[in-house]
């Protein structure tokens, strides 16, 4: 049996927690730091940071195939989220969501409609984590629909959802469509000019960029309120006031390019990384299973149940793979997860759930490294906790 040396660098599967920042986006912010200028100024130094925070926008435009103008820049997907909810809400109406959803806006609903008893309608997914189709249909059929927001790729499990049906349903209805597309921007194609949603919140961090920046796409012409969460200065087009993170933003850029330039060679190569890996797991370790659609999900994500064997204890016993339990954003929560509750996995194998997630520098010698290890720890965990004979 071998270990490897604690000299030796874990293998970083947890990119849907953050992604490694690509060195594009380090260049891009280290540059944009030594500008002294706030991007609101008018002087030379000004206009210097201003010309940054404009190229960003125009990078992550491109990524989405959208208009720069759309493009409102927050501190990342949970103050777009509840940027974005808080203005569709306030139309009037009910909000629509799913069970599945991120807590960014799960919790945010609920407290936009904690005064307005029935104005929140959350759906329902099925074993594989998609939403209901019928129950979508019911609701929107149901009374005034303020905004359906649905995420475009689950943070646990990667399952995908098929928007243009969605956003083609909600409009029929009236309603304005949001999807926190946190997970998908950066890993596979996206057109906003073939998909209609009127808003859509991304995190630099997900796809190479910096921690702490994001974006809020509002379609132009959308029946929007202006509902902005922070007031004072008015940028962002008095959608989100305050200094703007001048070299967040520009780091935020060079990884929107990075990414939409690789895309489709990254998304290739991950899924079958990610396949090898699963394939190595499933043959070699008993009695585990995928979750979600394995049709419908993101290139470089699964989440594997080992029965009897309890994440934490497995992840305690390979420290050699930067893995997760779930999603980072509620790890150390006692409760277990609500992604794989609502997709009817017992409590017991929600617990028992590892995700890994790869991406744009995950190698070959990487999966190797950690179907080893997870083998060999799962087989000890097992073993400790057998009952003794």
């Amino acid at each position: 049996m071998t270990f490897e040396s604690p000299d030796v660098a874990p293998v970083y599967l947890d990119y849907n927690a953050t992604a490694p920042a690509r060195p594009e986006a380090l260049e891009a912010a280290v540059a944009a730091m030594r500008t002294v200028g706030n991007a609101s100024s008018t002087h030379r130094s000004g206009r210097d940071a201003a010309d940054r925070v404009d190229l960003a926008r125009r990078q992550v435009a491109a990524l989405l195939n959208c208009s720069p103008g759309e493009i409102i820049f927050t501190s990342g997907a949970t103050e777009a989220n509840n940027l974005a909810l808080r203005a569709a809400f306030s139309a009037g109406g009910r909000l629509v969501t799913s069970t599945v959803e991120h807590p960014a806006v799960l919790e945010a609903s609920k407290a936009l409609t904690s005064d307005a008893p029935g104005s929140l309608v959350v759906l329902p997914v099925n074993t594989d984590g998609l939403v209901d189709p019928a129950a979508l249909h019911k609701a929107l059929a149901h009374g005034a629909v303020a905004v359906v927001s649905l995420m475009a790729a689950n943070n646990e499990t990667g399952v995908l959802t098929d928007l243009e049906p969605i956003v083609e349903a909600a409009h029929e209805a009236g309603a304005l469509v949001h999807t926190d597309a946190t997970q998908l921007v950066g890993r596979l194609p996206i057109d906003l000019a073939e998909i209609d949603v009127d808003l859509l919140s991304l995190s630099a961090h997900k796809f190479g960029g910096p921690q702490g920046v994001g974006a809020l796409f509002v379609r132009r012409g959308a029946p929007l309120p202006y509902r902005p969460l922070l007031v004072g200065g008015g940028q962002e087009r008095g959608w989100r006031a305050g200094t703007l993170n001048v070299a967040g933003i520009a780091g935020a850029g060079a990884a929107a390019e990075a990414a939409r330039l690789a895309l489709g060679d990254e998304a290739n190569r991950v899924t079958r990384l990610r396949d090898a890996l699963e394939e190595a797991l499933v043959e070699q370790i008993s009695d585990c299973r995928i979750n979600g659609s394995t049709g419908l999900r993101l290139p470089g994500v699964t989440s594997i149940t080992f029965r009897g064997a309890p994440a934490d204890a497995v992840l305690a016993s390979m420290p050699d793979v930067a893995a997760s339990e779930g999603s980072a954003c509620s790890s150390g929560a006692p409760s277990p997860s609500h992604v794989l509750l609502a997709m009817g996995r017992s409590r017991e194998e929600a617990d028992s759930t590892i995700r890994f997630s790869l991406g744009y520098a995950t190698t070959t010698h990487d999966v190797e490294r950690a179907v080893s290890s997870t083998v060999r720890a799962v087989q000890q965990v097992r073993a400790a906790l057998a009952p003794a004979i």
